[in-house]
């Protein structure tokens, strides 16, 4: 019978929120969703607080359409997310390596199917396909200098 468990600490910084489904698939897949759609959810309030503050004035209906932002923000570049750590982890356990090429696979993948489901045409696919990759790897480059 499936199992989940959460735990987390704090330690300035950085915050460290372990999920447990008891799959590292869904583990990392659950952990990319939650860490990034929180940051977009975060942008967004960020964003929304100063248009706020330079107008002079809070609504409660402002206040709902930021929070329906937040959400609607937070939950797509969370799936973005968790589809990439999905399919960087199955690169690695596929080509059964941990290096680079991980990365731009499943940036690859993830750039191809975010635009694929945006009904774009194919060239903008392919052209998603190849940012997705460039810009995971660069990523995983940068990663490796830390």
């Amino acid at each position: 019978m499936p199992y989940s468990r959460f735990s987390g600490s704090l330690s300035s910084p950085r915050v460290d929120v372990v999920i447990d489904m008891g799959n590292p698939f869904l583990n990392r897949t659950v952990d990319g969703f939650l860490k990034i759609g929180t940051v977009s959810a975060s942008r967004v309030a960020a964003e929304e607080t100063y248009h706020c503050i330079k107008r002079g004035s809070v609504s409660k209906h402002k206040i709902q359409e930021t929070l329906k932002k937040m959400c609607k923000e937070g939950a797509y570049w969370g799936t973005v997310a968790g589809v990439y750590v999905g399919m960087e982890y199955g690169m690695e356990r596929i080509r059964g390596t941990y290096d680079w090429k991980n990365a731009l696979l499943g940036g690859a993948v993830t750039g191809a199917l975010v635009s694929a489901a945006s009904n774009n045409s194919r060239d903008k696919v392919i052209v998603d396909a190849i940012t997705g990759g460039a810009v995971a790897t660069a990523a995983e480059f940068l990663n490796y200098l830390t």
